[in-house]
């Protein structure tokens, strides 16, 4: 079995989560749908987490779950239905997602390309693995580069990790049984440069991106307002554009301007399989995060 990526501490006691055990749920999580403030130790390729403070833990972030979490729902009786497929040689994996802020206060959020096996066609922060020799900034700063082709100079942003979230995929029971277990580190990451020099320098990877888009606080409070598992959102602004404006990748390298139905940005995660382009769930969630950041 690979080293492991996310540790937690149970009784004072380091344990491994197993690929099928709900991390939420063994950090001692209710019923509810969160988030529950876990204390962290961010280490070179590794998360530690615990429900208490613990020596070596250097912050404190919110860990949520989806309310429809595959892991929840799949307890003993069922790992034991015959034919059930489940990894039983890997543990819970660790990646990162950055939240990048220009000094307009937008953030960058990219399409994932429908060729892609995992998540095709959601809209999500850059971001992805962490290596094991991996710092998670590093780890984060690389993935918003292979994606986007942005890399920050040194000197000209800040950062703070924002939040935690435990991640399935399939994301729902009803899809199949799971493939992919994450806990992702969501990252803020504040730029000096505008948005608008952000965006001269954007070179996405098309085999990973098919679209980029800049969110300003009042269409993500729109965004992060929709709850998945319910039937319509709450507290919707009264008053929203019909669309944001994105740029999307042209078979020749180029981009072009499209205007995308704020709509298609509401859209909550089907109880059937199906590629809809959407904001995905952890992603959110890091919405809501990062408005309370840019409120303070």
């Amino acid at each position: 079995m690979a080293a492991a990526r996310v540790l937690l501490l149970l009784a004072g006691r380091p344990v491994s989560p197993s690929f099928v055990q709900s991390v939420c749920r063994l950090l001692g999580a209710g019923p509810g749908l969160g988030p529950w403030p876990t204390h962290c130790s961010l280490k070179r390729g590794r998360l530690v987490l615990s429900d208490g403070p613990f020596p070596g833990a250097s912050t404190r972030l919110p860990l949520q779950r989806p309310p429809f979490c595959p892991f929840v729902a799949l307890d003993q009786q069922q790992l034991r239905t015959p034919g059930a497929e489940l990894p039983t040689n890997r543990g819970v994996d660790l990646g990162v997602a950055v939240m990048l802020q220009s000094s307009d206060q937008t953030v960058l959020l990219t399409r994932r390309t429908r060729t892609l096996s995992v998540s095709p066609n959601l809209w999500v922060p850059p971001g992805g693995h962490v290596e094991l020799d991996e710092e998670l900034l590093d780890g984060g700063l690389r993935e918003l580069w292979e994606e986007s082709g942005l890399q920050l100079p040194q000197g000209q942003f800040s950062w703070v990790p924002l939040g935690l979230w435990e991640s399935a995929y399939p994301p729902r029971l009803s899809w199949g049984l799971p493939r992919y277990h994450h806990i992702i580190l969501y990252l803020l990451v504040v730029s000096q440069e505008s948005q608008q020099q952000l965006q001269a320098r954007i070179q996405p990877n098309p085999s990973e991106v098919s679209a980029f888009m800049w969110l300003g606080p009042d269409v993500a409070a729109a965004v992060a307002a929709t709850e998945d598992g319910t039937e319509t959102p709450r507290h919707l602004p009264q008053e929203l554009p019909p669309s944001v404006l994105t740029a999307e990748l042209e078979e020749d390298g180029g981009a072009r301007p499209l205007a995308l139905p704020v709509s298609t940005l509401l859209r909550t995660t089907p109880t059937t399989a199906e590629g809809k382009e959407r904001v995905s769930s952890g992603t959110k969630f890091a919405l809501r995060l990062w408005l309370q950041h840019v409120r303070r």
